[in-house]
């Protein structure tokens, strides 16, 4: 991997920062080519700071550091991604990333689907809704829907009918979602067991 450190002609490259595990983007920095060798070197992200002139290891005085998973180079080689496994908060103002976000996993309509159940769940007023008048019955009769869901998405992959297998599906995916949550839990607990079984 040959960087362009000189395309600017300051002799710096942008460093886009990720979150190994979650795919967040944590914050944007800036490496010379002496704080990229120092990077793979100690393994800890470090950067050229522009306001003090001079290599900075992130966290070198809060103990929040940035440890290096891999580095990439995109197509023009003149800008970094390099994912990390980060210790503590990233932004100095001590949130996990820059943007004031915080560097959840999210697996998109997923997480989104879950914040519903979540809210409808907590949340029930007036006329109930479906979610909330089955956490209503209790664990019990949302542990029975998933069975009733799962016998179904069998039946259903026996025939030929897709768009009634995918609905089945997809009620089962969102039964069990609900399941979950009776449990405590959430769909990133089970994806980390996954992840621990992975060889």
């Amino acid at each position: 991997m040959t960087i362009n450190f000189n395309k600017n002609n300051d002799g710096l490259v942008p460093v886009v920062i990720q979150d190994a595990n979650t795919k967040n983007v944590l914050m944007l920095g800036y490496m010379n080519a002496e704080a990229l060798e120092k990077t793979k070197e100690t393994k800890l992200v470090t950067f050229f700071s522009r306001t003090k002139q001079r290599l900075w290891t992130k966290g070198e005085e809060s103990g929040n550091v940035l440890n290096l998973v891999a580095i990439k180079a995109d197509c023009d080689n003149d800008t970094l991604l390099i994912t990390v496994n980060p210790k503590g908060p990233t932004c100095h103002k001590g949130t996990d990333t820059c943007w004031a976000e915080e560097n959840n996993f999210n697996f998109g309509f997923i997480s989104k689907l879950e914040d519903t159940i979540e809210d409808r769940r907590t949340n029930a007023t007036g006329e109930k809704s479906y979610v909330a008048s089955l956490f209503e019955k209790g664990i019990n009769k949302i542990a029975q829907k998933v069975g009733e869901e799962a016998v179904e998405v069998v039946i259903e992959a026996k025939d030929n009918d897709d768009n009634l297998f995918l609905n089945e599906s997809a009620d089962l995916l969102f039964h069990y979602l609900m399941l979950l949550q009776a449990k405590g839990f959430k769909l990133n607990d089970v994806v980390t067991i996954l992840k621990e079984r992975e060889k």
